[in-house]
């Protein structure tokens, strides 16, 4: 007869001695990423700095382009001084003035230049803000031929 032997089981393992969780997590590398709150956090920062920031850039890109605008005022005004010196009279379109006008002024600016028929001659060039611009605090520029700068707003020139 076949004898089968059977073996005892084997004897339990010793239950090691459980570690506390932070020290299994202490042991652990930290995992390297960025949680949802972390990522919620930055973009509401960036929210906060560009809701500041943008209304501030505008108002200084208005700003530059006024400047622009002033110095092209000036710019005909000398030439209208230099033509009246030439011909004895100012000239009656901004075309034949010549002064070349910047690309941010033609468009964000309608300009005209009534020219009444009176002695003495004169001239009155308005800048009219259209697009962005017309947001920009100063409304109209204008200049005459005396030299008077005008604006919608007192101290813009």
């Amino acid at each position: 007869m076949d004898q089968t032997t059977f073996s005892a089981p084997h004897p339990a393992r010793p239950r090691q001695p459980s570690r506390p969780i932070r020290a299994i997590q202490a042991s652990c590398p930290r995992p390297r990423g960025v949680t949802l709150i972390e990522l919620m956090i930055a973009v509401a920062i960036v929210a906060i700095l560009m809701a500041v920031a943008l209304p501030s850039y505008r108002d200084q890109v208005r700003r530059s382009t006024r400047a622009e605008a002033q110095a092209y005022l000036m710019s005909v005004a000398s030439r209208q001084q230099q033509f009246l010196v030439d011909t004895r009279a100012y000239a009656a379109t901004l075309d034949a003035v010549g002064v070349p006008v910047p690309s941010s002024t033609a468009s964000n600016y309608t300009r005209s230049m009534p020219t009444p028929d009176t002695a003495p001659p004169s001239f009155t060039v308005t800048l009219t803000p259209t697009g962005n611009q017309a947001s920009d605090r100063c409304g109209a520029l204008s200049i005459n031929q005396a030299g008077t700068k005008t604006a919608a707003v007192a101290g813009c020139w």
